[in-house]
């Protein structure tokens, strides 16, 4: 429970380091046994180097995806929760429950594998050796493996930090839109790349660059789900002056789009069946998948709306910044004193004695 109070309390302090469900992004490694290798079904890689010119050999693996990640994140739990109250709906609909029971069976079966294998790897050197003790002290360590994530999700849910948490930013109709930002002094577009970023940092955002192959710029997570991306260009008009062109579209990931599809699957289903002459259990469960589809399909539009907002704020908040330049210049100029026409014959005059 404190380790997820913790986490929530350093995500309200460095947002920034956080992604949109709540984890910290790491591309590193910790190498298991190979007994929980083997659960998880990936071989490894030894690198032998160009041309067998390293000295070390290591062992490399590709980096778990993200439907492999679900079950060693403590909102598997969540997941499992939906999955089982899905199944309790398909005591009225019985294709619902024919497709939600075999997903509760393999989300616990994958729980309690990985756990078990986990347990079996651990030594116990100072255990008595006898059978009785060794079995105890690993179901021990089984059970505390299932209930730690469990204790985990308790604390995040409870200090706020939830896959359903979203920024406070202006909602956006998520469309493509095109923006522009009209500058009179030149400046190097990285830089106004990292001005839009500093003010989407500032709305505590969770901000994404775009590397030097991607089709965009800049990434804001609305939250699990759905998400915005900015590109930019430069459009140069001599003397310093300058025309920023941003182009800003809605997305949504590829596991909200299953999900969506799924709901919209059962929904359909359910609405042909009760059409068919299903039954009143049939058109219950039509309206309730419907109404769950519904507000599934809001929750990612508010998420791409919101990531829309936060990028159409950090634009307007670079045109404001350019029109205070132009106006701090225009009253520079105009409460600089003039030079009277005395003044200027005099030092007229010394131009010439210089000559």
């Amino acid at each position: 429970w404190g380790y997820g109070k913790a986490e929530a309390m350093l995500e309200r302090k460095w947002p920034e380091k956080y992604n949109a469900a709540g984890h910290i992004p790491w591309a590193g490694r910790i190498y298991a046994s190979y007994l929980t290798e083997l659960l998880g079904g990936r071989r490894g890689r030894i690198y032998h180097g160009t041309w067998g010119t390293a000295l070390f050999q290591s062992v490399y693996q590709r980096a778990p995806s993200s439907w492999r990640s679900l079950l060693m994140m403590p909102e598997a739990y969540l997941g499992l929760a939906l999955l089982v109250l899905l199944s309790s709906l398909g005591l009225m609909w019985r294709p619902l429950l024919l497709t939600a029971l075999p997903l509760v069976v393999i989300v616990i079966a994958g729980l309690v594998g990985q756990a078990m294998v986990s347990a079996w790897s651990v030594e116990f050197p100072s255990a008595p050796r006898t059978r009785g003790s060794i079995f105890r002290r690993r179901a021990l360590t089984a059970l505390l493996h299932l209930l730690q994530p469990m204790a985990r999700l308790y604390g995040r849910v409870g200090s706020g930090l939830t896959p359903w948490r979203r920024f406070e930013a202006p909602a956006v109709f998520p469309r493509r839109r095109a923006m522009t930002v009209w500058s009179e002094t030149w400046q190097a577009p990285e830089m106004r790349l990292l001005a839009m970023e500093a003010e989407l940092r500032a709305q505590r955002a969770v901000v994404l660059r775009g590397g030097d192959y991607d089709r965009w710029d800049l990434e804001v997570q609305g939250g699990v789900l759905g998400a915005a991306r900015a590109l930019t260009t430069v459009e140069e008009h001599g003397a310093g002056r300058q025309l920023m062109r941003v182009s800003i579209w809605p997305r949504w990931t590829s596991e909200a789009g299953f999900v969506a599809l799924l709901w919209g699957s059962l929904a359909a289903v359910a609405t042909f069946d009760a059409a068919s002459g299903g039954g009143a259990r049939a058109l219950v469960a039509a309206v309730l998948l419907g109404v769950v589809a519904v507000l599934y399909f809001a929750r990612v539009a508010l998420e791409c709306a919101t990531a829309m907002g936060a990028l159409a704020k950090s634009v307007s908040s670079l045109n404001a910044a350019e029109r205070a330049k132009v106006a701090e210049a225009v009253v520079s100029s105009a409460t600089q004193p003039k030079p009277t026409p005395r003044a200027t014959r005099r030092a007229g005059g010394q131009h010439k004695l210089a000559g």
